[in-house]
């Protein structure tokens, strides 16, 4: 079986900051940890505003949420502190599926940023958008220095259907010629109009008391 993501955004800038990284730190992400079939669990700040958040976890395979142990803590089994935190927070995405490129390869650990790119797809659109990302977009961005890892995803039941992550050594490696030309081909710019629900959020690693 494939492996599989579970990505979440928040916008937290009605929470209160500290107790929000700390729900985090000290409940949400040691709770799965724990769970078997997860794997690295990181937490990441946007670049562009710092009160919006990204959690990235790593999963042995999607059948891992279905799981009796992660069951036991989420959804309806959520802690408390889980329930009061979020009902102050903006959810911006979760998306959780399986990851189609490339093979099984996982996470880098150690990465300074994650480039996180969530869209839907004009449905007539849909094979040509899958042959672009996979044969130039992802193959192009991923041998831009300074990229770890370039990977692709997919949900069929959530608000966006598809995922890029890109791990980079920085979130600066977006903003480099090398990247630049990389992301703005003739085929990218023709396929720019069919994009839908487009969430675009550049991060960088999240580091308690920064």
């Amino acid at each position: 079986m494939a492996k599989g993501i579970l990505l979440v955004g928040f916008d937290f800038a009605n929470a209160h900051a500290d107790e929000f990284h700390d729900w985090y730190d000290l409940e949400h992400v040691p709770e799965r940890q724990r769970v078997p079939g997860f794997g690295l669990c990181e937490r990441w700040i946007s670049v562009a505003n710092p009160q919006q958040a990204v959690a990235s976890y790593d999963l042995e395979n999607p059948a891992v949420l279905d799981s009796q142990a992660y069951r036991a803590i989420a959804f309806e089994n959520l802690s408390v502190w889980s329930k009061r935190v979020t009902a102050m927070c903006t959810r911006l995405i979760r998306f959780d599926g399986e990851q189609t490129l490339p093979g099984d390869a996982d996470s880098p650990s150690g990465a300074g940023g994650l480039l996180v790119n969530a869209m839907n797809v004009a449905r007539e659109h849909d094979a040509e958008f899958n042959e672009w990302y996979d044969h130039e977009h992802i193959p192009a961005l991923a041998a831009v220095p300074g990229v770890l890892s370039a990977r692709r995803f997919i949900d069929t039941k959530g608000t966006h259907r598809y995922l890029a992550l890109y791990h980079l050594t920085s979130p600066e490696v977006t903003m480099g010629q090398a990247w630049k030309e990389a992301a703005s081909t003739q085929w990218t710019e023709r396929l720019r109009p069919h994009f839908r629900d487009h969430l675009r959020i550049l991060t960088r690693r999240y580091k308690r008391g920064a």
